[in-house]
């Protein structure tokens, strides 16, 4: 086997740039119904690559959500996992050496495990899937992708997975850029928002968990206002609660606009290893004309880049500038920030148990 496993604590698992395979993270999910393990994960390079030097083995640490759909039967759950990323012909044979591989550390009731693929997707890398005016108009269906993947493998078991968890589709800011180079590569709109916001006294600062109810309030009109999924208040809590207190663990910051002694905006800002991460944010539905959202971004990406992070996602977006796509106003203004639009490989499933997991998928696309 070109694969090797080795079970380790959770605490254990290395600073990653990538939030969701942290320590924080599990203990976050801990609370949340799932059941966090950590392993150690070994591969062969020339299972990830087929040209350079393929020798010896690349190792990284990965985490594994155990997630109990009844009494009897569970499924393991890969946020964002693994970071090892191989070459685009590679990548089915080393998630079938590694679904193998972890089978005997998984509970022996679990009948699939499903991995949210942050690696990027194969068909954004193919000119003939842009339009004329440079556009990513989105991957094959899904028996073209499956047949792709599964090149070379042996089982030929790997599935698309009905939808996916984690945002797909996001745009990647370069921090190691000055303030001044990150400011002209905004679109001038997107600039003079921002100017104006701070102009007309928008103040933006870091608040601790006192303040929990006034972000919610904020969160919960955002939600109702776009008829977005509602995550209750203490869920938030439990995210300034699990933080790390260390240099090398996770910061979270939520940070908040302040303008004339009333709140207009705030986010959750999470600050992991050299990766600085937008996970939420909420406006007022009143005086959005003061802009205060722009400002509020524009101090999140500096705090991100004098933390020492090298890069800042906006963590979900459109994959494209689709009008009739429900994230179309959400991708617009993350754009004018001046990233590069990221696209992933999204949720991928191995079946362990054929029968079950045909059994799972019909009652999933049914809720």
């Amino acid at each position: 086997m070109d694969c090797t496993i080795v079970q380790k604590e959770i605490e254990e698992i290395k600073p990653s740039n990538i939030l969701s395979q942290t320590p924080f993270w599990g203990r976050l999910k801990d609370k949340q119904g799932f059941q966090p393990k950590g392993f150690e994960i070994s591969v062969s390079k020339d299972t990830l690559f087929s040209h350079g030097d393929v020798q010896g083995n690349e190792s990284d640490d990965l985490l594994v959500l155990i997630k109990y759909i009844d009494a009897t039967h569970c499924f393991a759950y890969v946020p964002y996992g693994p970071e090892l990323e191989p070459e685009f012909e590679n990548q089915g044979v080393f998630l079938e050496q590694l679904s193998e591989t972890i089978k005997p550390y998984l509970p022996r009731n679990c009948i699939f495990i499903r991995y949210d693929l942050a690696w990027q997707n194969q068909w954004s890398a193919d000119d003939d899937y842009f339009d004329a005016h440079g556009n990513w108009t989105g991957p094959p269906d899904e028996q073209v992708q499956e047949f792709r993947v599964n090149y070379k493998t042996i089982n030929w078991r790997l599935k698309k997975s009905p939808s996916d968890i984690l945002p797909k589709n996001t745009f990647f800011l370069d921090l190691t850029q000055q303030e001044d180079t990150l400011l002209s590569n905004m679109r001038y709109n997107t600039r003079y928002n921002v100017k104006r916001a701070l102009n007309q006294g928008i103040r933006v600062q870091e608040y601790g968990i006192e303040h929990i109810s006034e972000w919610y309030r904020l969160y919960y009109d955002t939600a109702v206002r776009h008829n977005l999924p509602l995550q209750n208040e203490q869920y938030f809590l439990s995210i300034l609660k699990k933080q790390d207190n260390n240099k090398k663990g996770v910061k979270v910051k939520m940070l908040m606009a302040d303008w004339e002694g009333e709140f207009m905006a705030s986010m959750f800002l999470a600050l992991s290893h050299k990766r600085g991460t937008y996970l939420y944010g909420a406006s007022a539905t009143n005086k959005q004309n003061i802009m205060a959202s722009y400002a509020l971004q524009w101090e999140s990406i500096k705090m991100a880049k004098n933390w020492g992070c090298s890069e800042y996602d906006m963590f979900g977006s459109a994959p494209n500038i689709n009008q009739s796509h429900p994230l179309h106003g959400i991708h617009i203004y993350k754009k004018g920030f001046g990233g590069n639009l990221y696209h992933r490989m999204g949720c991928w499933d191995y079946p362990y148990s054929q029968k079950h997991y045909d059994l799972f998928i019909v009652q999933e696309l049914c809720n």
